[in-house]
């Protein structure tokens, strides 16, 4: 997680811009789209935080296990909604690989955080989720093509075009734009475990 400063800085920016996207689709006026943008929300600015290079900030040691407490209970929540609907499964994915991170940082020696050097997770965990987000991040990017099923069955609205409820759809409805928020989180996730 915390390694170099320049790529530190690009995977906060690309998070935190992610995160901001994200409560940007929490205006939806569908419940559904609304609950998956809020996790999404949390994640990229959890993700973002958790990126900041240690030159510039060290998270105090209490901040690891309320990072864990917070994730955690994303994690419950998302597996509760899964329940009724399957793609909260990846948010328990990723609830739960923020929390496996979290928990790692708050158990590897201080000077690890501070001089930047990587904290050492569980080598088959971290090889399993890593194979999961690098899965995750490809079909992500599959569907942003243009030959995908979307595009194929007469694409998706686009701005300013009829709604499913009838109202105009803004650029922050657009699902190719959500698809891309999602695909960057993926990546993220994968650099943050990479650093692991």
């Amino acid at each position: 997680m915390h390694g170099p400063t320049s790529p530190g800085w690009l995977l906060v920016t690309l998070c935190a811009a992610t995160g901001a996207y994200c409560l940007l689709r929490m205006r939806s006026r569908v419940e559904e789209q609304r609950r998956a943008a809020g996790s999404e929300a949390l994640m990229g600015f959890g993700m973002a935080v958790m990126a900041v290079p240690p030159s510039v900030f060290t998270p105090p040691p209490w901040a690891w296990p309320a990072y864990a407490a917070v994730f955690g209970a994303a994690a419950l929540r998302a597996l509760w909604t899964a329940r009724a609907h399957n793609h909260h499964l990846h948010h328990l994915v990723g609830s739960s690989a923020m929390v496996y991170m979290a928990v790692t940082m708050a158990v590897s020696p201080p000077h690890a955080h501070a001089h930047g050097t990587a904290a050492s997770g569980v080598p088959v965990l971290t090889g399993v989720l890593l194979l999961y987000f690098a899965g995750y991040v490809l079909l992500s990017g599959a569907r942003l093509l243009p030959w995908t099923g979307t595009a194929a069955a007469g694409g998706s609205a686009g701005a300013g075009a009829p709604g499913p409820a009838g109202g105009a759809v803004g650029w922050s409805d657009l699902p190719e734009l959500a698809r891309a928020c999602r695909l960057s989180m993926g990546i993220g996730m994968l650099a943050m475990l990479l650093a692991l």
